[in-house]
């Protein structure tokens, strides 16, 4: 009788963190990342245009849910390598504590409930979530294992993103200078990420990530070197060329704190040695996570107060 309640409770047990595992899988704290949806309604000047803020606020949250299932297609595929990865091993995937059919069912239902809100909110904007899906399951599938291609791939969906908010306010005036800034910043961050797993791995690098036995550190530094640059030139010229900005070019202003932002960053990658989980580097350095919000008064001061 002991026996049959104490099974009855570790079935209970189970059932009860079944949610909890694929909470986890679906990695919430990368969610922030879908803030780049939020971009055009805040430089096209909508921000205050409450039908297009909520319209951008539901656009979203349509992206967290469709990233949240390719990350957990992403741990079904990659299931054996992350055994092999001394922080991976712990995802409840790679460990064995969530069952890959109940992930791969969890991964189909979020991808219809996505779709379908996505559908709602216009045929353009289904278009972009749909593309954003799409290279998402190439690059789980096959483009992260292509050296460079990796890292385009990684920036096209940053891209995609701002492209769906795009889509879902209508902008007329958006201009294509943040479109290469969103491609040049992504690059960057996707460039330390593979710097930082280089790292970490060292000698076990290939046998997780085929394309880390192409790169080396020196060929990042130098990938980084020509892409912060490039950042700093696309940023400086969208700020005084931009057609619905201030003709008094006061959006230079914010300049600095891109400056700041990228250093910082970089700093926190080659000296702290983070930047394996960049969610995790803004989120956890106060000065960076202050010059963000600066960055982001300066913006609104600047499109809203003196255009």
């Amino acid at each position: 009788m002991l026996g049959v309640m104490v099974q009855a409770l570790q079935e209970r047990s189970v059932t009860r963190s079944v949610p909890r595992l694929l909470l986890r899988t679906m990695r919430p704290r990368q969610w922030p990342k879908n803030v780049f949806v939020l971009a055009a309604v805040v430089f096209d000047g909508k921000l205050l245009h409450w039908p297009s803020l909520a319209r951008s606020v539901a656009a979203f949250l349509v992206f967290c849910v469709v990233s949240s299932a390719v990350y957990i297609i992403n741990d079904l595929a990659d299931i054996e390598k992350d055994r092999a990865h001394p922080s991976k091993r712990l995802r409840p995937l790679a460990s064995g504590q969530l069952s890959p059919a109940v992930a791969a069912v969890a991964a189909a239902a979020l991808i219809a409930l996505s779709l379908a809100v996505a559908w709602a909110l216009g045929v353009g904007f289904l278009a972009v979530t749909l593309a954003y899906l799409v290279v998402n399951i190439a690059y789980s599938f096959g483009m992260k294992s292509v050296l460079i291609v990796d890292l385009l791939a990684i920036a096209a969906c940053f891209v995609l993103r701002v492209a769906a908010g795009v889509e879902v306010v209508h902008v007329a005036r958006f201009s294509p200078w943040l479109y290469i800034c969103t491609t040049f910043l992504a690059l960057f961050i996707a460039i330390n990420k593979r710097r930082q797993e280089q790292v970490l791995l060292a000698g076990e690098a290939s046998n997780h990530r085929a394309t880390l036995a192409g790169y080396s550190l020196p060929l990042l530094d130098q990938f980084t070197t020509i892409v912060i640059s490039a950042t700093l030139m696309a940023y400086s010229l969208y700020t005084f060329s931009a057609p619905n900005l201030p003709a008094n070019h006061a959006m230079m202003l914010s300049i600095p704190f891109v400056i700041y932002g990228l250093f910082r960053y970089l700093y926190l990658v080659q000296v702290k040695g983070m930047g394996g989980a960049p969610e995790d580097v803004v989120l956890r350095d106060p000065p960076l996570l202050a010059d963000l919000a600066l960055y982001a008064v300066s913006v609104v001061i600047v499109l809203y107060l003196f255009s």
